[in-house]
């Protein structure tokens, strides 16, 4: 079902504060907690915050090719594959950090003025099959809401371990 131009509106505030919690979650983290691990398996707050800056960066693309090509294909990759190809570690933080943020106000404008037609455009993700620019903003208005989460509680683990 379609969302209300009320909700778009909400979910498009919510993408515009996502860098601010990220921020807020981040600036709570000790220098020596960023590249501990809670499990194996498992992100740091410093791999957490470069997966932001790359998953903001797909998801910029993402948004622009779902209202400008005819017939969109986005492509979907594998985020832990990411981490280790790209070495999440070695990735100055505060880079990938302000990234996160470069994008979203790039992004927010665009958003601010897209009509009911670009709202109604649709393509097809490889892993998940139709995906529309609401199916994007729904995604990215919860993205850095679930990874300031994800900080905090890689900083409770941190402090009972």
């Amino acid at each position: 079902m379609p969302l209300t131009a009320a909700e778009r509106a909400t979910m498009i505030e919510r993408y515009a504060h996502g860098p601010t919690l990220l921020k807020r979650a981040l600036a709570k983290i000790p220098a020596d907690a960023l590249k501990w691990k809670p499990a194996s398996g498992k992100w740091s707050a410093h791999e957490i915050v470069v997966h932001c800056a790359d998953a903001e960066t797909n998801a910029h693309m993402r948004l622009r090719y779902l209202i400008a090509e005819p017939d969109p294909v986005i492509v979907g990759y594998d985020q832990d594959g990411w981490a280790l190809a790209f070495d999440y570690h070695a990735h100055p933080l505060d880079l990938a950090l302000a990234t996160v943020e470069a994008v979203r106000a790039n992004t927010l404008p665009l958003l601010k003025r897209m009509t009911v037609q670009d709202w109604q455009k649709t393509g097809r993700h490889t892993e998940s099959g139709r995906y529309a620019t609401e199916d994007w903003l729904a995604i990215y208005a919860e993205h850095l809401e679930k990874h300031s989460r994800q900080l905090e509680r890689n900083l409770a683990g941190w402090n009972s371990r």
